[in-house]
């Protein structure tokens, strides 16, 4: 897909991994929807960062716990940008209020995470299916995590929300061809939460082959490829974990 003219909505794209796949996005020639829940002042500052390298931003305001909220994103985004033909999910929730352990089970706390995690989603491309491909091809993306395949116990519900979304990406690319593509991307270590300890995150650094932490722009220029020379690949989830996956 030849990225110049066509317009992204990337979810959770003010900040941090959503961050850099909005400026690689708009470095290969995509108008980009900046969707946003709390990060209203980041997600200006980032529009018009893209603005500044000749590119349309809009910032659109959601949250994704919300089923009232989905349609608007997209149709927010089709409003201000005049069509859709990447939908990158990139946004998701990791901690929960209490422990998400078994033995601190809450039905909330699970039904929030998989409505933020896998339901959003596959709003999103419900809503946006029309729009990915009135102009001939559409690319969805989903964010994932190397968790869907190796669960963590103490924190469940992401793991299981993260699992679900990986089957998500391959019904999805079943259900949609051959019009819209939909590929997934499941990174080992991006970005650390804000709350891990030095010692954890070197603890977590050695489990991993490379002996590194990835970094966003490297999410972000895989999604760039996904969206922009993966013609030919549908259903896929590519591990970008430094080999944890295979550890």
């Amino acid at each position: 897909m030849d990225l110049s003219g066509t317009v992204a909505l990337v979810t959770g794209g003010a900040r941090r991994v959503g961050r850099a796949i909005v400026l690689e996005l708009a470095r290969g020639g995509c108008d980009v929807a900046i969707h946003y829940r709390g990060s209203a002042s980041p997600a200006r500052q980032l529009a018009s960062l893209v603005e500044d390298r000749g590119r349309r931003a809009v910032t659109v305001a959601g949250d994704l716990s919300k089923p009232e909220d989905w349609p608007s994103i997209i149709q927010r985004t089709v409003d201000d940008l005049g069509r859709l033909d990447i939908l990158v999910n990139n946004a998701s929730q990791f901690l929960t209020p209490v422990p998400d352990t078994v033995g601190d089970f809450e039905v909330e706390q699970w039904e929030q995470m998989l409505r933020v995690n896998l339901v959003a989603p596959m709003a999103l491309a419900h809503h946006g299916q029309p729009h990915l491909h009135a102009h001939g091809q559409g690319k969805i993306i989903n964010l994932v995590d190397i968790s869907a395949d190796r669960p963590w116990p103490d924190h469940l519900a992401y793991c299981s929300s993260k699992a679900a979304l990986a089957a998500l990406t391959r019904g999805l690319a079943r259900a949609l061809a051959p019009a819209v593509q939909v590929n997934g991307i499941a990174p080992g270590i991006a970005v650390f939460p804000e709350s891990h300890p030095e010692k954890l995150r070197e603890s977590l650094i050695k489990q991993v082959p490379l002996q590194r932490a990835g970094t966003p722009e490297e999410v972000a220029r895989l999604v760039r490829f996904i969206a922009e020379s993966a013609d030919f690949m549908t259903g896929q989830i590519i591990h970008l974990d430094g080999g944890r996956s295979i550890a």
